[in-house]
Order: structure tokens, then sequence, then C-alpha cells
């Protein structure tokens, strides 16, 4: 088994560069573009190590089938999808396998009474979203907005915001965000 070949393949699979493979797994850029060109057998350890950077176990890389993996999900089937939120919200995560994804595509109901939290979320990146059944408050930094059906929003994901549910009937939210952080 080559693998430099193999480590080259799945680091392009999971969408990895050299850089930020060999900074994930605190080693140096020419190790990796060593080890990709066949230029130095790294010890178990060694590659252990980067592919802590992945992340990886040796196991799943000398047994993982490549060309299965190439072939990437395109459709999500319902019961398919990834119910990322513990709790009476349900957010399902559309692509959670996918290889190189950067955005988080959710669906999200939100029954009567809920709400994302009292503390009121920021991270970097952008949300967008469109409410499709019920009426949901956004607050977006001291601002307060009611969405109804087929109104949407777009903003930074650094201002403070949060999502809640005061109304009688559930509200359901199809949302993206980046980064993909779930």
């Amino acid at each position: 088994m080559d693998v430099g070949v193999r480590l080259q393949s799945i680091r392009k699979l999971k969408g990895l560069s050299q850089r930020e493979l060999a900074k994930r797994a605190g080693v140096t850029n020419s190790t990796i573009s060593m080890i990709e060109k066949n230029s130095v057998s790294p010890s178990i350890s060694s590659l252990k190590k980067v592919l802590g950077g992945i992340p990886m176990s040796l196991v799943e890389f000398f047994s993982l089938d490549l060309e299965q993996e190439n072939q990437t999900q395109v459709v999500y089937r319902a019961s398919e999808l990834t119910d990322i939120c513990s709790g009476t919200i349900t957010m399902k995560l559309v692509g959670k396998a996918h290889p190189s994804r950067a955005i988080a595509f959710l669906d999200e109901t939100y029954p009567p009474g809920t709400d994302t939290g009292d503390e009121m979320y920021a991270h970097d990146g952008e949300e967008a979203g469109m409410l499709v059944e019920g009426r949901l408050e956004l607050t977006v930094g001291n601002e307060v907005f009611v969405l109804e059906p087929g109104d949407s929003y777009y903003f930074e994901s650094s201002k403070p915001h949060r999502f809640r549910n005061p109304f009688d009937k559930p509200a359901r939210l199809i949302s993206a965000t980046t980064p993909a952080n779930f």
C-alpha cells in the first residue's frame, strides 16, 4: 500500500490543504509533503500524529475504501437528517457526512414556549433563514423581530442573537449558518 498517495487522497477528500493538516496535526508542512511524495516513510507514531489532524485512526486509514468514499452523497432523505439539538427544539442538519461541508443547513422546529436560551449567541460567520410555518421571535443585538411564514433574515453571526417562540403554535425554520460548526 502506498501510504503517501493514500494520505494525499484522504486529505483532499476531507477538504484539507497540506498547510491546514500540518497545523491541525502539529507538524511542519514539509513533513506532510515528504510523506505524500514518499520521500520519507513515517513511523507508526508519526503517522498517528498526522492522522490526528484529520481526525482519523490508523485502522480507518488503512481500511477505508477510497472508491466508496469518493461517491459523495447528493440527496439526503428526511430519515437521514441528523438531529443535532437536545431538548424540545429540533435542529436537523443536512449533509453532516459531506467531506468538505462549508455551511450548516438546518431544518429547525421550535415548539410553543421554547427558545435557544437566555444567553444570546455570537460567533464568526453569517446566518440566513426563512420561516416556513408558525411565528418566531428573532432578537439580533437590541432589535426584536417577529417573523411570519415566508419572512426571512440575514445577519452577521458576530451580532448577539437568539430565537424564541412565545406563540401557541410550533414554528418551523429553514436556516443556514457559516462556518459549518456542527
